[in-house]
């Protein structure tokens, strides 16, 4: 089904003053219907292309230093395993963000997110990770909670509690940690008022954190309300997939070794593959197995991954890679960057398709086909970012 999409010519679109879409369909119906309508802004996109706001369902922007070093690195041969044992990768940005105050992560933030908007995304899940313990992860989640007010994009924060195991601390004594002192807190801000947190993430991979510790902590946070929306069975195939569908995941990221069974699975329990192809492609990993989740009737998203180890921010370029690197139709990329996104942060309802109900999050291409925005590589054809019927300032 990914790959039926509706494309209506001639069309008109209606938003209104609480920004949600009050009717789309043939200009001649929406003209007769609204004829005595008064409009605060009328856009005339003649000859030119409308297609729903872009999902980014998996970011991590909240950070400080740059991993460009180990760019180097990666080019010369060096696995993601090899720079995390030398203190690389999570572990070098974990002690930059340690050095770093609220204020100036949030200057290092907002502009990430206003670039992720130029790109066409209107829905972003920005996830913690970098603090790895209670208050480092509290700081970074209150630094996404002041965006949230201050970025006119849409932010899903996802509680990524278990990114790394912490320097002094065991897998087990991490875990412990997490479930009984992290989550509560974090919790008991959200009952408070002080963090919207609404997913609970973790790194599921061997040697960091087993699918027992994973299920432990996912299920600590739907315990406590909060969606799971985790990495599983990126570098070895752990059987994470497996379990997160077992526990109600609404989505999981990577699966570049994702098991036959874990794919059947995802598909019964209509858990959302979340897939990164520019870490396949930035980590030279072979790409996540698109083709056979789609034909198992997984629902597919895809996603940036953008953060210090995969710096990109444009959706388009996901979604281009999407087709070259996993063999994914424009359609399939459409609906995955969009629809599937959306469901994989539980928010379907309101983003991802122009309908009726749902927020009036659009883009305006000037192009004679919505293919263009993906077909043309670093020269995206984006007009108009609208959000909600406003249209941004950038």
């Amino acid at each position: 089904a990914m790959n039926d999409i509706v494309v209506l010519n001639d069309a008109s679109i209606i938003v209104d003053n609480d920004g949600i879409i009050a009717a789309v369909g043939p200009s001649s119906e929406i003209s007769e219907k609204f004829k005595d309508a008064t409009f605060e802004k009328e856009i005339d996109a003649t000859g030119r292309c409308v297609i729903p706001g872009l999902v980014d369902c998996h970011t991590h922007p909240v950070y400080a230093g740059d991993r460009v070093q180990e760019y180097r690195m990666k080019l010369e041969g060096a696995t993601y395993m090899d720079i995390h044992k030398i203190g690389g990768g999570i572990g070098f940005t974990v002690r930059h963000v340690a050095q770093t105050s609220e204020d100036e992560l949030l200057a290092l933030t907002k502009p990430r997110l206003m670039t992720m908007m130029r790109h066409g995304t209107t829905l972003a899940d920005c996830k913690s990770g970098y603090g790895l313990v209670t208050e480092q992860e509290i700081k970074l989640l209150k630094v996404l909670q002041r965006a949230k007010k201050e970025v006119p994009l849409d932010i899903v924060m996802n509680l990524l509690a278990a990114h790394s195991v912490p320097e002094g601390y065991t897998a087990d004594e991490a875990t412990e940690m997490i479930v009984k002192e992290m989550i509560p807190k974090v919790i008991e801000m959200k009952k408070e008022g002080k963090l919207d947190v609404e997913l609970i993430d973790a790194f599921c991979e061997k040697n960091i954190y087993e699918v027992a510790q994973t299920e432990r902590i996912m299920l600590e946070g739907k315990k406590n309300g909060l969606g799971i929306n985790f990495h599983a069975d990126e570098l070895s195939a752990l059987g994470g997939a497996e379990m997160g569908a077992r526990i109600g995941a609404l989505g999981m990221s990577h699966l570049e070794c994702i098991s036959d069974k874990g794919m059947r699975l995802m598909a019964e329990h209509k858990s959302v593959a979340i897939l990164l192809p520019t870490t396949a492609w930035i980590m030279h990993l072979t790409p996540p197995p698109a083709r056979k989740m789609i034909e198992l009737n997984v629902p597919v998203a895809v996603a940036s991954d953008y953060n210090p180890n995969a710096y990109c921010m444009s959706m388009p370029f996901v979604m281009n890679l999407s087709c070259i690197l996993m063999g994914m139709t424009m359609n399939e990329a459409l609906v995955a960057g969009t629809l599937n996104a959306a469901a994989s942060l539980g928010h379907s309802d309101m983003y991802g398709s122009l309908e009726v109900g749902k927020f009036g999050d659009m883009l305006i291409l000037d192009a004679p086909q919505w293919e263009h925005l993906f077909y043309r590589i670093s020269d995206e054809p984006i007009l108009k970012v609208i959000k909600k019927g406003k249209v941004i300032d950038f």
